[in-house]
């Protein structure tokens, strides 16, 4: 299987429903600011460079973000957060995200998540994860050239560890956090706004995270 073939299956999906009404319940009703916009309303596939040695696995679609736009961390906050990091230490060639037709490109970087689809109050349920986690780990076989996994929160983490079957009492989780696996394994807190507007996670220190990345790709 390549890549693109995996991405057409995860917007295929249906394995949820739960999420795939509440995906299509927000593409109908809307938001003000967005009510002439058609939005996605299905899964949302993975985003970037197939040949990438860095891998950044998020945690899933914002309901009037990515759930509108089609692309991961794009048309909110949260991405236009991330992107200015990425694009600060050479991984992205601008530091924002609006559109899928921006311009937007990333180099050496894939951008995935370990649910495809907007949760409720951005929560899945455990067997939403649970449902979704073979397309990551089947993603992850294919990303044959990645050399660093960075995690942004304790559910990217988690679901992880799960997939490479390791003893989580033997890693914990904390922002900035690096694990000399195979690939290497970077922490970082997740740039939702509840973590950026209190200041837990500023703008220099999700971008140490990458420079850390930049430093560990070999």
């Amino acid at each position: 299987m390549r890549l693109q073939d995996l991405q057409r299956q995860i917007i295929a999906c249906n394995r949820c429903p739960r999420l795939r009404e509440h995906c299509q319940t927000v593409a109908r009703v809307k938001r003000r600011a967005y009510r002439d916009e058609d939005y996605w309303g299905r899964p949302v596939p993975s985003f970037g460079d197939p040949n990438a040695r860095l891998v950044i696995i998020g945690l899933a679609p914002a309901a009037h973000g990515a759930n509108r736009t089609g692309r991961i961390f794009t048309g909110d906050r949260s991405g236009d957060f991330l992107f200015q990091a990425l694009c600060n230490t050479g991984f992205a060639n601008q530091p924002t995200s609006s559109r899928k037709d921006d311009g937007l490109k990333l180099t050496d970087a894939w951008i995935t998540c370990p649910v495809h689809c907007a949760p409720p109050a951005n929560k899945p349920l455990p067997e939403e994860i649970a449902n979704c986690r073979p397309y990551l780990e089947q993603e992850l076989k294919l990303l044959k050239n990645a050399q660093v996994i960075v995690v942004l929160g304790r559910i990217a983490f988690d679901t992880y560890l799960s997939i490479r079957k390791e003893r989580k009492a033997a890693y914990k989780f904390a922002h900035g956090a690096a694990f000399l696996t195979n690939p290497t394994l970077i922490c970082s807190y997740h740039p939702s706004q509840q973590n950026t507007q209190t200041g837990r996670l500023t703008q220099p220190m999700l971008t140490q995270v990458f420079q850390q990345a930049r430093e560990a790709i070999r």
